[in-house]
């Protein structure tokens, strides 16, 4: 099974939040928004800060913004600033990874994978996220094979 990390989650709570809101945001005050502990918060936003999606300001005052419109930001670029480049396997990011690289012959077709996947989430963004979905896609109708 394919899932992002809890942490990652988080991350796009927090970022959907952020987006709502248009202000600017504590740490603290958007922990208690999306029901999370405050230093989960605070590393969520850290990585957040360091992956450039929001801008974080000192003081009184200070506190933490999305620093361009939701529509912009795609839920792939959460999750690149939380866990690193999107891939299903080591190999898929880069050679030298994978201590069976010589031997094996998937390589190309795990990029292709991993490919689709990014292209899928950088397809999505924190606008869409932000807003109740409708209906349900049947695209997104999975079937389990017994």
């Amino acid at each position: 099974m394919l899932r992002i990390s809890k942490l990652t989650d988080y991350a796009i709570l927090v970022m959907v939040e952020l987006a709502r809101s248009g202000d600017t945001l504590s740490a603290h005050a958007l922990a208690e928004r999306v029901g999370v502990e405050l230093p989960t918060a605070s590393k969520v936003l850290k990585l957040l800060a360091g992956g450039g999606l929001v801008e974080s300001f000192r003081g009184a005052n200070g506190g933490y913004r999305v620093n361009r419109p939701a529509a912009g930001i795609s839920v792939a670029e959460v999750i690149a600033a939380i866990e690193g480049p999107i891939a299903m396997t080591e190999c898929s990011v880069e050679e030298g990874l994978c201590s069976q690289e010589d031997s094996c012959g998937l390589r190309g077709n795990w990029q292709r994978i991993s490919l689709a996947v990014a292209e899928a989430l950088e397809g999505v963004s924190l606008a869409e996220m932000a807003a109740p979905m409708k209906h349900k896609p049947a695209e997104l109708r999975i079937s389990v094979v017994a």
